[in-house]
Formats: structure tokens, sequence, C-alpha cells
């Protein structure tokens, strides 16, 4: 029988084969995560950039490189809101020089809609589809104007039990049901377990408005819990795999890597090589 611990060793031992490797001159073909009959899964796995508060894009793509993840969730500190097309177009070169996609901008908290205006501005000119955001109530229905204006979607993101205004991917549902259905959920699958949720029931209830995710784990299930390496909490990843397969989701599952945030690239390498241990191994 499989377990959590070969799937983690076997996760670690991929990590460290890629890591050790000489990086060939040509960057290699993407990793694609494997389901259960060997076919590609639909969904992709990336980096929420927030994990890299603390690095440049060059130190970034370095991490990105060696781990072999090419899917980045664009924050302002990497491409500020002021950039110029010619900085944004540099950007994008560097990117592609590393294999990497930026597939969304944020999360970006607003609070007027002068705001808003410029964070759909920002993805505009950045040349993504999708915003996560994290707007007044008061805001919401502004918001899905200015999707159906622009034609870009926009996540709301989940921070957990202190978090008044979006503690869990239910009260952002609440929230949203009724409006365009380009505005939905960034799941925070950690944050959302801290608010004592079952995230795997949660991610399937709300699946058809969830358009992006942040793949992490917590230490428990209360507003205490601290984040950690993705094999090691309280959320059953196996479990969770499953549901994505089960649901065909086909959006990003961000790594959002918050625990040694200085010094991070041992946590992500040993959370990427598990979640592909997971999918690799799930029966």
């Amino acid at each position: 029988m499989t377990t959590r611990r070969s799937f983690l060793h076997k996760g670690i031992l991929g990590v460290a084969a890629t890591t050790l490797a000489s990086i060939p001159s040509v960057y290699a073909e993407p990793f694609k995560l494997k389901s259960d009959k060997g076919k590609p899964d639909p969904f992709k796995l990336g980096i929420a950039g927030y994990s890299f508060i603390n690095f440049n894009l060059d130190e970034s793509l370095k991490m990105m490189k060696k781990v072999d993840v090419h899917y980045l969730c664009i924050k302002d500190f990497h491409v500020p809101y002021k950039s110029t097309a010619e900085e944004i177009a540099a950007f994008h070169a560097k990117l592609k020089e590393n294999g990497v996609t930026g597939y969304a901008v944020g999360p970006i908290y607003t609070k007027t809609k002068q705001e808003i205006d410029d964070a759909f501005d920002y993805a505009k000119r950045v040349g993504v589809d999708l915003v996560v955001g994290i707007p007044l109530h008061a805001d919401l229905g502004y918001v899905a104007q200015k999707t159906k204006e622009y034609n870009i979607r926009y996540a709301i993101h989940n921070h957990g039990p202190e978090d008044k205004l979006y503690p869990s991917a239910e009260s952002i549902y609440n929230l949203i049901k009724n409006l365009d259905e380009r505005v939905g959920i960034c799941f925070d699958m950690g944050h959302n377990k801290r608010d004592g949720r079952d995230s795997v029931a949660d991610f399937q209830k709300f699946s058809k408005r969830i358009f992006d995710m942040h793949l992490k784990n917590v230490t428990a299930a209360t507003k205490d819990g601290s984040t950690c390496e993705l094999g090691r909490g309280v959320i059953d990843i196996p479990a969770y795999v499953k549901m994505l397969r089960k649901i065909n989701y086909t959006g990003s599952c961000s790594l959002e890597y918050e625990k040694d945030m200085k010094d991070p690239l041992a946590g992500i390498a040993e959370s990427v090589g598990y979640f592909r241990g997971v999918c690799d191994g799930t029966r």
C-alpha cells in the first residue's frame, strides 16, 4: 500500500535529482503532473508570487527552475503597477527565457473603486486574464461590472479566521453567487482549514466558482495553525488530488510557501516533490 511517507520519499528523491543535475542550456520539456492512469493531469502546478517576497525576479526564477515549476502568479514587487510597456515586455521575455508563464496578478487589496480600476488596468497591461483580489463587500457589484468591461476574471482570496471580510470559501461564495460568473474564488486551502472548514469538501462544493487556488498545508485546523511543508500538515493531500481529478479541475495549483520565507527553497522543493509524488502515486 502506498503511504504518505512513500509519497514524500519519492517526491524528495525526484526533486533532489532535478536540483543536483546540471541545468541544460536549452530548457527542458516542462514536468507534467500524471494521473493514476498515466495521463497528464488537467491542473497545473505553479507558485504564488508572494512566496518570493524577499527575492528579486532573477532569484525567484532560479528557484523555480531548480524545482521545475513553470507557472507564476505575479506580484507587484516583480512587476510594479506603474511599469511601462517596455518594462512589462522585458519581464515576460525573462520569464520566457526561464520557461515560466505568468498566468495571473495578485493578490491585490483594494479599498476604493479607483484602486479596483487600477487593478484591472494592471492585469490588462501585464497581459493576464485573472486578477486575484481582496475588495470591500460594498465594491463587489463594481468588481462584477469591471469583469464584464475588461472580460477579465476576478478571484477573491480567503485569509482565514482573522479575516473579517473573507475567512473561508463559503463566505466568498455566499456574497458572489448571484454576481457575474467571472467573479469567483482564489481558494486558499490552508486558511480555509484554519477557519475550521473541510478544504477537500469545500473545494468540491464551490468548484464552479474557483478560478485559482493556493496550495498549502497547515499544522492545525484552528486560528493558531501555521503553514508548513505540504506533506506535514493536517490537510489530506492525496484526497485533495483525487477530488481535483473527480471534478476535472483545470486551473492552477499554486504553491504558496510562507514558512522560512527568507530561506524557502528547501521547503518549496519538499512541497513540490511531495505533490508530484502524490500525483504519480495515487491509486
